[in-house]
């Protein structure tokens, strides 16, 4: 439960366990947050690296286990479960992506599920899992993976270096460039077309950037405000009965609408990266 002074009760609970190099040369484990801001960017993030791994590991376990005991007879319950999901995402490329490439539709399913699984713990108690690694000596655990905005960004940008390879492999080098250089503005006037490159060139290069970076910044900002109303909901279980009674009703309010928050930010993580690659394939 919250205790102690309230600011310190937050700053803990989002500061991340980091592993990097100490100001003197050796690595090793921050013990707060400013030996962790002193290790620079070259650190890592081992909870989020921790947990996103473990929920990716646990996907696919979960899914290879229904693989395996899949049958044409009468299904179980976590079989048609399973193709439930499977034709939801099969559903959503078909309509959303209009190329030819067999990776998209389990890549969706891998996008959709993974990130469901990440932002499903953020609605594990704030205390629980902290408190029990505390025992063995770990003081700072984040467990919510996409409140990480070096989770949320390295996939994005994962997705952005897809769009780039496609978008080179199936119109050229040719192409592309002519993408980012002859659009939006163009001219029958090959001076006025020459003038308008440059232009062209600095607004198709900001909309390219613009799509990882929004994709990552959309998931983190959202889940993140989430995690943080549940610190903040978690500080009224000291401050009385009546406030922790209040707090109770509304940590479970708060918990129902986040189930619908984290699986349409999935969602959204999903149909964007279909929608992106979509337009990566697009040869005109």
């Amino acid at each position: 439960m919250a205790g102690g002074d309230s600011s310190e009760y937050i700053k803990h609970h989002l500061t991340n366990l980091v592993y990097g190099q100490h100001p003197d040369g050796s690595w090793g484990i921050a013990h707060s947050a400013a030996e962790a801001a002193e290790m620079g960017f070259w650190k890592f993030h081992v909870d989020s690296l921790g947990w996103s791994i473990g929920l990716g590991v646990l996907f696919l376990a979960l899914f290879g286990m229904a693989a395996k005991r899949a049958t044409t007879d009468v299904p179980t319950g976590f079989q048609n479960f399973i193709e439930i999901l499977v034709d939801f995402v099969d559903t959503q490329v078909k309509e959303n992506f209009h190329g030819r490439n067999a990776m998209i539709a389990p890549m969706g399913l891998t996008i959709f599920c993974w990130v469901f699984l990440m932002n499903l713990m953020d609605l594990v108690p704030v205390d629980w899992l902290p408190a029990l690694f505390n025992l063995f000596g770990v003081h700072y655990m984040k467990i919510v993976p996409s409140t990480d905005p070096n989770i949320t960004l390295g996939m994005s940008f994962s997705v952005f270096f897809l769009i780039i390879f496609y978008s080179i492999k199936v119109k050229g080098i040719g192409g592309f460039a002519g993408e980012l250089t002859l659009h939006p503005f163009s001219s029958s006037n090959m001076f006025v077309k020459i003038i308008l490159i440059p232009i062209n060139l600095f607004l198709e290069t900001v909309n390219l950037l613009a799509k990882p970076i929004s994709l990552g910044l959309r998931l983190f900002g959202n889940m993140y405000a989430g995690e943080m109303i549940f610190i903040l909901i978690a500080l009224m279980f000291n401050a009385g009965l009546i406030m922790a009674a209040f707090g109770g009703v509304l940590q479970l309010g708060w918990a129902i609408f986040h189930i619908l928050v984290i699986t349409l930010q999935a969602f959204l993580f999903m149909v964007l990266t279909i929608v992106y690659l979509s337009t990566a394939h697009e040869d005109h």
